[in-house]
């Protein structure tokens, strides 16, 4: 369907801010596909976030603010706010949002939170960000931490997803961050992109578990060619199904999972769009 033709802003007159929620603005709007997109908004002066946190963002609704959690993928110091979504075509929220343009107001919370941060992991060498779909969002914000390079030797990000054009952010990532500000250098050392698609051909085949069972996911890193809880920290984003089967397999492995009140050997995130 038309872009164009189902667009249907919404006056900044019926968005209401309080104490919970700011006003901010669409700055850009890209669409990976059909069932895929990513759009940035304005950020307020004033909104800190660590870089792995979500954050709600919505639309009114019968005038009421309808919200959803996104994973922020924008560095820390970005001065505008990136998110992944889902276009779901019945979703309460998505099927609205996937029409927004340029230059609409859209909701934004002012206390971004979550689980997937580096404070919620004990000090290790290796660092694996295990994601499917939209679950990468939050480590391409991690990605471009300069502390996460600091803190670990090295980075591998895998990305599963059905299609090929399902790869967000593919060229920035297969470039090893290249141009980016802060750890273009740092990144040619020591980041690894694992991408895998499930329902077409592609270089790697097949789900996150496959790659581990197979070796490939440790094929670019040194150490050992399986998780080690002693040197290796893990964090999930993604459905329900695969964080829940590798949270069980951490576990089986001697894992322990991490938060912010206690840090551990690994860390989930159950912030969803829909």
């Amino acid at each position: 369907m038309d872009q164009a033709l189902t667009h249907q802003p919404i006056a900044r007159e019926e968005f209401t801010p309080s104490a919970a929620l700011e006003v901010e603005t669409v700055k850009r709007v890209h669409h990976l596909n059909d069932g895929l997109f990513s759009f940035s908004i304005s950020r307020p002066a004033s909104f800190r976030f660590r870089s792995g946190e979500f954050v709600m963002v919505g639309l009114p609704n019968n005038g009421k603010p309808l919200l959803r959690a996104y994973s922020i993928a924008s560095p820390s110091y970005a001065d505008e706010l990136e998110f992944l979504s889902v276009k779901i075509q019945d979703g309460p929220l998505t099927s609205r949002l996937q029409h927004i343009q340029v230059g609409d107001p859209v909701y934004l919370g002012k206390k971004p939170t979550g689980t997937l941060v580096t404070d919620a992991l004990i000090p290790g060498r290796r660092l694996f960000m295990l994601s499917t779909g939209t679950g990468l969002a939050p480590f391409m914000s991690l990605a471009r931490d300069p502390d996460v390079y600091s803190m670990f030797s090295e980075i591998v990000l895998v990305h599963s997803v059905r299609k090929v054009s399902d790869l967000a952010y593919r060229d920035l990532l297969e470039s090893q961050l290249a141009g980016d500000p802060l750890v273009q250098d740092e990144a040619l050392l020591q980041f690894h992109y694992v991408p895998t698609v499930t329902r077409e051909e592609f270089r790697n085949t097949g789900r996150i578990s496959t790659l581990i069972e197979n070796g490939k996911l440790f094929e670019t890193v040194s150490g050992p060619k399986t998780f080690d809880p002693e040197n290796d920290r893990v964090m999930l984003c993604g459905s329900m199904a695969m964080i829940k089967d590798h949270a069980a397999d951490l576990e089986a492995r001697g894992f322990i999972e991490g938060s912010n009140s206690k840090p551990g050997h690994f860390v989930i995130e159950r912030a969803f769009v829909g």
